[in-house]
């Protein structure tokens, strides 16, 4: 079957890669002129299956209002004219109740876990190297407040049988020894040694390299101008360049997809939140994290990646708004140098920021629609490396009409219908 697939980032190429082993010809076109080149280019480095929740959760409404308060607080709301922005705002406050969030963090667990297993099998498949390390993820808490709360997502892990490790401060020195000279004080933290790090951007380049020599077909710099629709199957894709024609159509566009799917009669609740990142050297090793380090006070990551250090993190609700404000380094600069103080040089950083595809619930949005021969896999929030294996498998099974290794029957479009 002829296949084409729309969008060329860390979720586009793993569901070429799969869909190509599984017999398909692929085609792949993308406005940028390289693989990975937007959201996945600079993201915080982590495939973190058990740190996968949904940001809508008990207590956010009010931990929303203390966040956008702070000074380097890990929110920041642009208000703008945007009925989108504000209907998805709701559907997000809707899902801050117990009962939502054991649900909806219960799916991302599902496929994030599966995802993990998938990158596993791809890394001893290919030898796919990209700066990754297999040495899990820390979730440090400063304040006991935060240890107390960690109930609810540790109640899920072992639903799931995720492995887990409740951490004392000499615990977390001992997992992340570079933690010893941090200038702030905490008390303990969530380890969760079955997480791993890497370069998301360096893996996308090199799998689409891969799907290449396997046949795959990457066309760089088309213009995705608007699907076309016949008797309940799509047709073709119009681009700058021409009519592309295909069997099957997956769209894997992230932020942008709702956009393009709109003229269809497809509502997909999916928001852009950009998030920004630092790039920094290092300079001292001894000190430096050997992991990731989530600081959950301002919801910000630190990964080792290979002799750089990615900081990554904060919440921006502005639209397609890509302006790389410098007052939003702050949150990355205060945790790099409260946790890490001595471990890179921040004066010779690279700022950068992406637009984060995000649904109101967390979860994203994978299969079929109500067109035939139209997929969906997109809205993978900050998870979407964490995510991309598995979802790139899943995809190539529902598209080839075989059953999922998973139950994905509440990942799809229908969710949102009910």
């Amino acid at each position: 079957m002829k296949i084409l697939i729309l969008g060329s980032g860390v979720i586009g190429v793993t569901s070429a890669f799969y869909l190509s082993r599984a017999g398909h010809e692929v085609t792949v076109i993308d406005r940028q002129p390289g693989p990975g080149l937007e959201t996945s280019f600079a993201n915080a480095g982590e495939i973190s299956p058990g740190y996968a929740s949904p940001w809508a959760g008990p207590g956010v409404p009010v931990k929303a209002i203390k966040w956008l308060l702070m000074q380097d607080g890990p929110l920041v709301l642009r208000p703008k004219l945007d009925p989108k922005m504000w209907i998805w705002g709701l559907q997000m406050l809707a899902n801050c109740t117990h009962r939502a969030y054991a649900i909806n963090k219960g799916r991302m667990v599902r496929l994030a876990e599966f995802s993990r297993d998938a990158m596993i099998s791809l890394r001893q498949l290919t030898g796919i190297a990209y700066d990754g390390r297999q040495q899990g993820t820390l979730q440090l808490f400063r304040y006991q407040s935060q240890m107390d709360h960690a109930g609810e997502d540790i109640a899920v892990l072992k639903q799931y049988g995720v492995p887990f490790e409740v951490l004392d401060k000499a615990g977390c020195v001992a997992a992340e020894p570079g933690l010893a000279h941090a200038a702030t004080d905490f008390v303990g933290g969530l380890r969760l040694p079955n997480d791993e790090t890497g370069d998301c951007n360096m893996f996308t380049e090199r799998l689409a390299a891969l799907a290449t020599e396997a046949g795959v077909k990457f066309r760089y710099g088309v213009t995705i101008k608007r699907i076309n629709t016949s008797a309940g199957e799509v047709t073709g894709v119009e681009t700058d360049t021409g009519l592309e024609t295909a069997d099957a159509y997956v769209v894997a566009l992230g932020s942008y997809s709702p956009i393009l799917l709109a003229p269809l009669g497809i509502t997909l609740p999916v928001y852009p939140i950009k998030g920004y990142s630092l790039t920094v050297p290092i300079t001292e090793e001894s000190v430096a994290p050997v992991s990731t380090v989530m600081d959950e006070t301002y919801k910000v990551a630190t990964t080792r990646l290979g002799d750089r250090i990615r900081v990554g993190g904060t919440a921006e609700i502005a639209g397609y708004d890509l302006t790389l404000h410098p007052s939003r380094r702050g949150p990355l600069d205060r945790s790099l140098r409260d946790l890490f103080p001595a471990a890179g040089d921040a004066s010779k950083a690279i700022f950068w920021c992406g637009l984060r595809p995000m649904t109101p619930d967390g979860t994203p949005v994978l299969g079929q629609t109500k067109y035939s021969n139209l997929y969906l896999n997109t809205g993978h929030g900050t998870l979407g490396w964490t995510m991309a294996a598995g979802s790139g498998r899943v995809l190539a099974d529902i598209v080839s009409g075989r059953t999922p290794e998973i139950d994905v029957s509440d990942l799809g479009m229908s969710r949102y219908s009910a």
